[in-house]
């Protein structure tokens, strides 16, 4: 199913990259997590999951660990087309009512009427074929689900995140990321039709980290921007703990 997959997401995703993908990219805020689960339409569940692009499992955990969200789901179906991100999913998602399988947007192999939630974390910018996409979504949904599009992305209002983001976007290739907003063409396509409704929910959030942290996780030039700290938040100075500030966005479509 490569041919599916966008060459760079082939390249930076594949074999060897997604135990480091895994341990520096961020996790989730329960408060989004409420949101999506206050639209489904059966919230308290049992809820049948499909996580599409689910790669290493980062929303996977989050979705299971919440207190609310994670019990209300019976079955959780994880489709990745990287071979490597799907098994470093096998290693940190232990789950019995979850499984993970080879899959695209377009071609997730679930059966018709299955799924209560179809959620997309950090990847809807890659599909190649909005239109397709949604087609499939809208097949696989039951009348009243929901598909649910989740985005990190670091917030550029803060001074030192400014400059670390234009320092790393000029590697950027040009690749369809987030914030170019290009994913925004499937309001355009045909099978949009399909969902009666629309909503989206943006929030402001930090996270824990460390100028060790970052210098783990990028090059030179953000370490010193990270150290610079032009507009940075201690946590905890002592400990060298400081915010790194994210904004969220939920993207969801009502199925008819």
């Amino acid at each position: 199913m490569t041919d599916q997959v966008h060459s760079i997401a082939q390249k930076g995703f594949g074999e060897g990259t997604n135990a480091l993908y895994d341990t520096y990219r961020p996790t989730y805020p329960e408060e989004q997590l409420e949101f999506i689960q206050s639209r489904l339409g059966n919230p308290q569940g049992p809820l049948n999951v499909l996580e599409l692009g689910s790669g290493t499992g980062i929303f996977t955990r989050c979705l299971l660990a919440h207190k609310k969200f994670g019990p209300a789901v019976r079955e959780l179906h994880a489709v990745e087309p990287s071979a490597g991100m799907r098994d470093q999913f096998t290693k940190t998602v232990v789950d019995e009512r979850v499984s993970c399988r080879e899959g695209v947007f377009d071609r997730t192999g679930e059966e018709d009427g299955w799924a209560d939630l179809v959620v997309v974390a950090q990847a809807w910018h890659w599909c190649p074929d909005f239109d397709e996409a949604l087609t499939e979504f809208s097949r696989v949904l039951k009348p009243r689900g929901v598909a649910a599009f989740i985005w990190n992305l670091e917030d550029k209002d803060v001074g030192w995140v400014a400059a670390n983001r234009k320092a790393y976007e000029a590697y950027e290739q040009g690749t369809p990321q987030f914030r170019l907003g290009l994913w925004r063409k499937m309001y355009e396509v045909p099978a949009i039709l399909n969902f009666k409704e629309r909503e989206e929910r943006e929030v402001t959030w930090t996270l824990p980290t460390t100028v060790d942290n970052t210098k783990d996780k990028l090059h030179a030039e953000i370490q010193a921007n990270t150290e610079k700290g032009d507009g940075r938040v201690w946590i905890d100075e002592k400990q060298g703990i400081f915010e790194s500030p994210h904004k969220n966005l939920v993207v969801l479509l009502m199925k008819d």
